[in-house]
């Protein structure tokens, strides 16, 4: 593991949280009195107490404030929002995490347009060297975009991790789309194709698998794209508690380490309306958090993201609220 200098790499260090107060006592803890903003010296005090002991690793969580992946996908914007919607919906939230957690703060994406695009490559960069730092410092990282252009970046903080090195490392995507669309330029729509060419690069393949995939929101080719890649996926349709783990665990059984990656698009639009593309079927919430527990108890996972939170479309802060849930699961 080496030493880190966080603060340096986001772009905007974290804020205060906030929530209902019981009391200061363990037993009332909640998310917004146990979360520290991260530091070099905190952060290597935490992974120095987990060390030998079979302790879970301390938990960083990364903003990835964009919506330039969006608008590029011609997409509706707003998702720039959500890692503070987020943050917001698991402040409240009882904290029964037996690891330490910190804040990063949040890369920021500036929102172009046609004739002048936003920097999202370099947005992409600079949060896949912050994740790739924090890994390397002994941390289990996940960020909150942002549209799914989030995806690139955290795979390239994993690629670039020291942890990457030799193993063979998966990427487990639980949405409704593929996203591996090839276009002139990158967007929430590309960021799968952009790794299995990162990949082929590097003289290896890409080991994607897709829970949740909607037939009737990914055309021919894109099947057809996936079939020539040899992604594994699980239609929504199909997608039940007992095939959705079934799938994960044969995907799992070839991996040294996985990648888990949530675009909120894949749940029912009742449970998930704050989103770009609501869906009309979707794979439902207790499946998707079974998914997510059985990746976290297999011991490979290294990093995650929940992406696609859109807070200008929510209803009763649902789809926040259920994000905030998956990423209590995700720590659990």
């Amino acid at each position: 593991m080496s030493e880190v200098s966080t603060p340096a790499l986001a772009d905007v260090p974290p804020l205060p949280w906030a929530g209902r107060h019981d009391g200061d006592a363990p037993e009332h803890r909640r998310w917004w009195q146990a979360v520290r903003p991260v530091s070099a010296s905190g952060l290597a005090e935490a992974v120095g107490a987990t060390a030998g002991d079979g302790g879970a690793r301390p938990a960083i969580l990364i903003g990835f404030r964009s919506d330039e992946g969006v608008r590029r996908n011609k997409g509706r914007v707003g998702a720039a929002e959500a890692p503070s919607a987020v943050r917001a919906a698991l402040g409240p939230l009882a904290f029964h995490l037996e690891r330490e957690v910190f804040d990063a703060g949040d890369v920021v994406v500036p929102l172009g347009s046609e004739a002048e695009p936003g920097d999202l490559e370099g947005g992409q960069e600079r949060c896949g060297a912050l994740v790739a730092a924090l890994l390397d410092a002994g941390a289990l990282t996940v960020t909150l975009g942002g549209g799914h252009e989030t995806a690139f970046a955290s795979y390239l903080g994993v690629a670039d991790s020291e942890l990457a090195a030799g193993a063979r490392v998966g990427v487990l995507n639980l949405d409704a789309h593929f996203d591996l669309r090839d276009e002139e330029r990158a967007s929430s729509g590309t960021p799968f194709l952009q790794m299995a060419r990162a990949e082929a690069a590097e003289g290896r393949s890409l080991e994607y698998a897709v829970v949740g995939i909607s037939r009737p929101n990914n055309t021919l080719a894109l099947f057809r794209r996936a079939d020539e890649l040899g992604v594994r996926y699980l239609l929504d349709e199909y997608a039940t508690r007992e095939t959705a783990e079934a799938f994960v665990e044969d995907f799992l059984a070839g991996l040294d380490a996985v990648y888990l990656t949530i675009d909120l698009d894949v749940l029912p639009a009742a449970v998930a309306p704050g989103v770009s593309a609501p869906a009309a079927l979707g794979v439902p919430l207790e499946v998707i958090v079974a998914v997510v527990r059985r990746v976290a108890a297999s011991g490979k996972l290294v990093h995650a993201d929940i992406a696609e939170l859109n807070p200008a479309y929510d209803v009763d802060s649902r789809t926040a609220r259920v994000a905030a849930r998956l990423v209590d699961t995700i720590l659990g």
